[in-house]
């Protein structure tokens, strides 16, 4: 079809436009678009992020309210949250991503672990979210102030593992978001975010083919 015009004025553009050709209703059910095959689009010039799914069941070490307390840095409400992107490097409060064989936990640099994921658990929770993939390239460009899509390619994704979300979580391919402030008497936890650029989206799985 070539050159299309945006569907909708907004970063969602791209989806939305691919979901409307091919006729799928917009949903932001957190369940795969085509029963066992999840959708997305990307723009082949974008290093835009995704969630991949938020996990936090029985990974908590510290009570949350007490790491916040503890760690946590002031945000522009006033609260103490914890909303650091983690690395292997230290935030200002000494927090950082610590990656072994099998497990990756968040740990402060006195040696106090604050959360431990399996990556077991992980691989099970990203192939629950997302156990297919189909993936969909577009070039874009401004016309004015329409954006237009030229979907180029498309590629299916399946399968991943513990060993290769801990090799992209390593490469700094996979990004861990702690995303949680304090209440009076409890913490609020959006759900840590495990997210990755698009564009490395094949890099999550072990089998690619090319449609």
């Amino acid at each position: 079809m070539g050159w299309i015009p945006s569907k909708r004025r907004s970063n969602t553009g791209i989806g939305y436009t691919l979901e409307t050709l091919l006729g799928i209703e917009e949903n932001n059910v957190a369940l795969p678009d085509f029963g066992t095959v999840e959708l997305k689009s990307h723009r082949l010039n974008s290093t835009s992020m995704v969630t991949l799914f938020t996990f936090n069941r029985k990974v908590w070490k510290v009570n949350p309210l007490q790491a916040v307390r503890k760690y946590g840095t002031q945000d522009i409400n006033g609260r103490l949250g914890l909303y650091f992107t983690m690395s292997p490097t230290p935030t200002s409060t000494g927090l950082f991503l610590h990656i072994e064989p099998e497990t990756i936990s968040v740990r402060h640099i006195s040696g106090e672990v604050i959360a431990e994921w399996s990556l077991e658990a992980l691989a099970q929770q990203f192939m629950k979210k997302m156990p297919a993939l189909v993936l969909v390239s577009a070039l874009s460009e401004m016309r004015g102030d329409i954006e237009y899509f030229n979907y180029t390619a498309a590629r299916l994704l399946e399968g991943t593992s513990p060993e290769i979300l801990r090799e992209q979580i390593l490469a700094g391919n996979v990004l861990v978001d702690l995303r949680i402030h304090d209440r009076p008497t409890s913490a609020h936890n959006r759900g840590t975010g495990f997210r990755a650029r698009k564009n490395r989206l094949p890099m999550l799985f072990s089998s690619l083919t090319e449609l």
